[in-house]
């Protein structure tokens, strides 16, 4: 028995412990096609060993001299504190990176550290501060001429903080502490290869300190942002003029084009969702596009940012191109309060068209423009072996009767019904007869229980037909279509009324006032 206890003992001592592994969900952006500019939302699955992973926390300071931007901090801290607890718990190392504040932390075992690691020479030469390269990195999305977004009188721009926030615990028997290349020296001593990012500000910090993405991705490390757990410095009242929740997701979508990875904190916590501000109160709007004729992936996006960008969080979905029946990122439709859908003629896998018939089936709102009448069959023809078709979605979703259209040739005008004057979706539209481009579809008779607010009517046509109206999906939720959406269209004052007031009342959100000739918008 002694033998065994002793071999047993033996085999504890000089095997390893097998490594905890971390699984995540890495997303990345990649360009639907060479100069398109326009990119797929893409989720890789992966899994990395969590000795060889350190978690590095940017900037997380007790005060700043934007107080949105400290109290933003503060609120987001605790979720932190709790994601570097588990972490450190499964082996990663916790690097502190409070810049500036090195003399408070002077003297504690997490400082010496980080100091003790010896020097070794990196790819790149690590600098203070890596600055934009405009050969390697697109222009930032979002202006920062006045970064804060505090109401009322400002402060003065200058350092307010003294040390990293309280609320994250520094464990001294396992964490480090520094603010320079110190962080990469002790990465490259304990023979890690993974870095996490967290803390603020996205934009500049995060990207720019030697320990921050540029840096270490060109170190040679594996780098992701927790982009659930990091801040952007953007106030709206600057471009691109959107929700500043909006400008942080313009900023994680350019580093996942240009840089790294992201994740997000409840893939380490393993719990449902990623944090989310308190003042996060947007409403998911996902835009699915697939049809060459009318350009919508150029037109809607440009709409979203200018219309709704002050509002709601908008993703943004292409379907592949050289399977253009296939849509990268479209699982992005089960966290979506609204779809709006503007496609021509797909069929996609079952397994993708599922996740808009399961859309509708739990009541959640649509908006359709355009050709979204015959989006998921192929007319006469048969539907292809490898996708599936929604033949009737059409009549029962948008409770349309699309069967063809006028000539093309023909000038059309749509007006708003003028029995529906009242309607909040018609609200700012002017009652005269505007001209529309494009052929008028052909939609009589529209199924019971559609509400047409706007008919049109073409030179030489004996009968007009309704080109927007309102129906109440299978599962409950409201629907609106319009089959206006003519590139030119959207430089329609009407139009563009028309679509965004549909957008909130669909998602029953009060729309904004409406600018008064010569009135600058808000914050502009």
């Amino acid at each position: 028995m002694k033998q065994i206890f002793g071999l047993l003992l033996f085999l504890a001592v000089v095997l390893p412990l097998s490594a905890a592994e971390l699984d995540f969900r890495f997303r990345t952006q990649t360009e639907t096609g060479d100069g398109s500019g326009k990119f797929h939302s893409i989720i890789k699955l992966g899994t990395w060993d969590a000795a060889k992973t350190c978690i590095v926390i940017c900037d997380m300071w007790d005060d700043h001299y934007c107080r949105n931007a400290a109290r933003r901090v503060g609120e987001m801290a605790p979720r932190m504190n709790e994601v570097i607890k588990k972490a450190r718990a499964e082996g990663v190392l916790i690097i502190h990176c409070p810049s500036g504040c090195m003399n408070v932390y002077e003297g504690t075992e997490a400082r010496k550290r980080a100091q003790a690691a010896p020097k070794v020479e990196a790819k790149i030469l690590l600098k203070s501060w890596c600055y934009l390269d405009p050969s390697k990195e697109a222009p930032m999305p979002v202006k920062v001429d006045q970064p804060c977004d505090d109401e009322g009188k400002l402060r003065e721009r200058k350092r307010f903080y003294s040390k990293q926030i309280d609320t994250l615990e520094i464990d001294q028997s396992k964490d480090a502490i520094t603010d320079s290349t110190e962080a990469y020296y002790l990465m490259k001593e304990r023979g890690i290869e993974n870095v996490i990012l967290m803390g603020v500000h996205t934009n500049m910090c995060v990207l720019g300190r030697p320990f921050g993405i540029r840096q270490m991705v060109a170190a040679g490390q594996n780098v992701v942002l927790m982009r659930d757990l990091t801040d952007t410095m953007y106030n709206p009242r600057e471009e691109p003029f959107v929700n500043h929740f909006t400008g942080n997701d313009l900023v994680f979508e350019h580093i996942e084009r240009h840089w790294c990875p992201t994740i997000t904190s409840n893939q380490i916590l393993g719990d449902d969702a990623p944090y989310k501000f308190p003042g996060d109160q947007r409403k998911h709007i996902v835009m699915v596009m697939a049809e060459r004729e009318y350009k919508t992936a150029d037109t809607l996006p440009n709409f979203a940012i200018e219309e709704l960008g002050k509002d709601f969080k908008i993703s943004l979905v292409y379907a592949e191109v050289e399977d253009k029946n296939h849509f990268p990122g479209l699982e992005i439709l089960k966290d979506a309060d609204l779809v709006l859908l503007s496609v021509r003629r797909r069929n996609p896998s079952k397994e993708q068209l599922n996740l808009f018939r399961e859309h509708i089936a739990a009541g959640k709102p649509l908006v359709g423009i355009r050709t979204a009448s015959h989006s998921f069959h192929q007319n006469q023809k048969e539907q292809p072996k490898s996708g599936d078709e929604w033949r009737d979605f059409d009549s029962t979703v948008l409770g349309g009767n699309y069967h063809g259209h006028h000539p093309n040739n023909v000038t059309t005008f749509a007006q708003a019904a003028g029995n529906q004057e009242d309607h909040p979706i018609l609200k700012g539209v002017s009652n005269r007869r505007v001209q529309t481009f494009g052929s008028l579809y052909k939609v009589r008779p529209l199924e019971k229980g559609t509400t047409v607010l706007m008919n049109g009517t073409g030179y030489g046509l004996k009968e007009g037909e309704p080109v927007a109206w309102t129906h109440t999906s299978p599962g409950g939720g409201r629907v609106f279509y319009t089959s206006l959406g003519h590139p030119y269209d959207f430089n329609i004052t009407d139009f563009r009324i028309l679509l965004r007031n549909a957008i909130y009342w669909a998602v029953e959100v009060e729309p904004p006032a409406e600018k008064k000739d010569g009135e600058k918008a808000d914050g502009c």
